[in-house]
């Protein structure tokens, strides 16, 4: 049995009783896929999760892949080798892709499903497979030359990166010096040097497509002078379709890091040996809007990344506590004589675990959810109209699901280690690794407070509250309501108190927006805020989304007492949450109304 324990019950209960997926499966661009397509994936993909994706997890982070600097080429371990070709071969990835690309368009909500069980066996097998999304970005966007490149790219399994950052500039993009030298046949030479570039190199497919970001000769500065390009590892005959000769773009460093070992994170050095041939993608000069198109499909993942791998680190903890021996039961701690029990009769360990459980179904619930507002996009562009609407929650929702979910979910796996006492610690237990490989998530794609700042300062303030009042309104909207009856009476009005309490947190600091323009230093208490603001709006909504499940679980429990334990648990954690959780936010509140200058007006040499 590998180290992954999916929850594809869990999954099926929000896809298809929750946020009734079935409503939009097997209709519109969804014709090919209906519910009992949906399902099959959904077990097949788990069972590859659970079997040869899984099977190299551990392996591949004892034996990383090798990095030969003289021919700046990378060997990754051959057990990774076959979990990643299991999944390639299986071909899933498929119904992310326009049927050009030999895709069968599915909705977003089944493929972050399907993503979940990846993500949560062996991540990096999902994110070295991310090729054919990037091709599909590419198809979208591109020339006809370029969309002939991408439909190769799907054909021949090619890999594929995203590249902006840069060692001086950081989280900085607009500071990049990565330059972009236009040629008389109208490709471009790029030169520069880029760090942190996952996937820029490995012997598991023939060719590596870069989108780089690089400022062309003579542009502004700042992000809008930059300009995304297609640069190969290999140049390609379009007619042909054979490799040509090698361009200019070779990886000079892959990094030795905490966790997540078995993917390579490069230094990716451009047009030092010989010119790097670039593309403008699109024949357009629009850098950092399409390059955020990737972005925020990658802060999806990165979320996603993060909620799975709580949810197998606290099964894996639930597993241990159930079969662990030791102590008697607390009723009887005095008794020499009692019979010793497993350590889920213990109330602080059943403490721990329901709060492992709360966090982690609230967190699949955030990301089925944001996907389902996906859905909403899709259909709409289906049907030749926006739904700005929906556009808006999901930017709102992003910064949650990348920001909330990759904090909480490395704060909560500490936990799900703590219950395994010091056999947590060893490595014969898969949740130290969970706990290495998870840190990166907070701090890929932006970090904690990057996504605490494009929440409140792009998501809140620039759409002038609407995408926040409406999600607010929802949430009031089910306080006020009769969900669950008596049984929740409880719990949704400390989720109505909550929402006040949010409310009064994003109000108070649009204030100080709005005051810092006459008086700049206000600013600072915005930005000392942004990131509170961030896990109390995510809280928020944690519970929100588990009430809702609760409403759902009561009524199957009283129609029926089929998976009694399953919606029982439903139940239970929803309450928790609201008790245990949501009354943090009016201490949040008081604290962020408090706020003054002192820490910024603190000496540098005072820390």
């Amino acid at each position: 049995m590998g180290h992954y324990k999916s929850n594809l019950r869990d999954l099926e209960f929000n896809l298809f009783e929750v946020f009734g997926r079935s409503e939009i499966l097997g209709t519109g661009p969804f014709a090919d896929v209906d519910e009992d397509t949906a399902r099959s994936v959904l077990d097949e993909v788990n069972r590859l999760a659970t079997g040869p994706i899984a099977e190299s997890f551990e392996d591949a982070d004892r034996h990383p892949p090798v990095f030969d600097p003289a021919t700046h080429s990378v060997t990754m371990p051959e057990s990774f080798k076959r979990s990643y070709q299991a999944w390639v071969d299986a071909e899933w990835w498929r119904l992310e892709l326009q049927p050009e690309l030999g895709g069968t368009p599915a909705p977003r909500s089944l493929v972050w499903a399907m993503a979940e069980m990846v993500l949560g066996a062996n991540p990096a097998v999902w994110m070295f497979a991310c090729g054919p999304a990037f091709a599909r970005l590419l198809f979208e966007l591109g020339t006809p030359e370029q969309k002939r490149f991408a439909e190769m790219a799907v054909e021949r399994h090619w890999g594929a990166t995203m590249v902006l950052t840069e060692p001086d500039a950081g989280s900085d993009v607009g500071a990049g010096r990565t330059k972009a030298v236009r040629q008389p046949d109208d490709t471009w030479h790029i030169e520069g040097v880029k760090r942190f570039i996952t996937s820029a190199e490995h012997d598991m497919a023939e060719n590596i497509f870069h989108l780089v970001l690089a400022r062309p000769e003579g542009a502004k500065p700042g992000t809008k002078g930059l300009s995304m390009f297609l640069v190969p590892k290999y140049l390609v005959d379009l007619e042909t379709g054979e490799l040509g000769e090698r361009n200019g773009v070779y990886v000079t460093n892959v990094e030795k890091k905490m966790g997540l070992k078995v993917s390579t994170t490069c230094e990716l050095t451009l047009g030092e040996k010989h010119p790097a041939i670039g593309y403008l993608v699109g024949d357009a000069h629009d850098g950092i809007r399409q390059m955020f198109m990737v972005i925020e499909h990658a802060r999806m993942m990165v979320g996603a990344k993060a909620i799975a791998t709580l949810s197998t680190g606290y099964l894996n903890a639930l597993d241990f506590a159930k079969n662990r021996v030791q102590g008697a039961d607390l009723t009887r701690s005095g008794d020499k004589t009692a019979p010793r029990v497993t350590i889920t009769h213990h109330p602080d360990v059943r403490r721990e675990l329901m709060l492992q459980k709360s966090y982690a179904e609230a967190m699949r619930a955030l990301v089925l959810y944001t996907a389902t507002i996906q859905d909403q996009i899709q259909i709409a562009e289906f049907e030749g109209r926006r739904d700005e609407a929906a556009e808006a929650l999901n930017d709102l929702l992003l910064p949650l699901v990348k920001g909330v979910g990759s904090e909480r979910s490395y704060e909560l796996l500490a936990r799900s280690l703590q219950t395994l006492g010091g056999s947590g610690f060893l490595q014969d237990y898969p949740i130290e690794q969970y706990i290495r490989d998870s840190k990166i998530d907070s701090l890929y794609e932006g970090t904690t407070a990057i996504q605490g700042q494009d929440l409140f300062f792009r998501k809140v303030l620039r759409n002038q509250g609407a995408a926040l009042g409406s999600l607010l309104g929802e949430i009031n909207e089910f306080a006020g309501s009769e969900a669950g009856n008596g049984r929740l009476k409880v719990e949704r009005g400390l989720l109505a108190e909550a929402a006040v309490e949010v409310k009064a947190m994003a109000d108070t600091m649009a204030g100080w927006a709005i005051s810092s323009m006459e008086t700049p230093q206000e600013v600072y208490k915005v930005g000392l805020n942004t990131t509170r603001f961030l896990m109390a709006l995510g809280d928020l909504v944690l519970s929100w989304l588990l009430l809702r499940q609760a409403e759902v679980a009561l009524n199957a429990l009283s129609a029926s007492e089929k998976d009694k334990a399953f919606y029982t648990g439903k139940v239970a954690a929803a309450s928790f949450f609201a008790q245990n959780v949501l009354p943090r936010l009016a201490a949040e509140r008081r604290i962020l109304a408090a706020t003054g200058q002192d820490l910024m007006d603190l000496p540098e040499d005072s820390f």
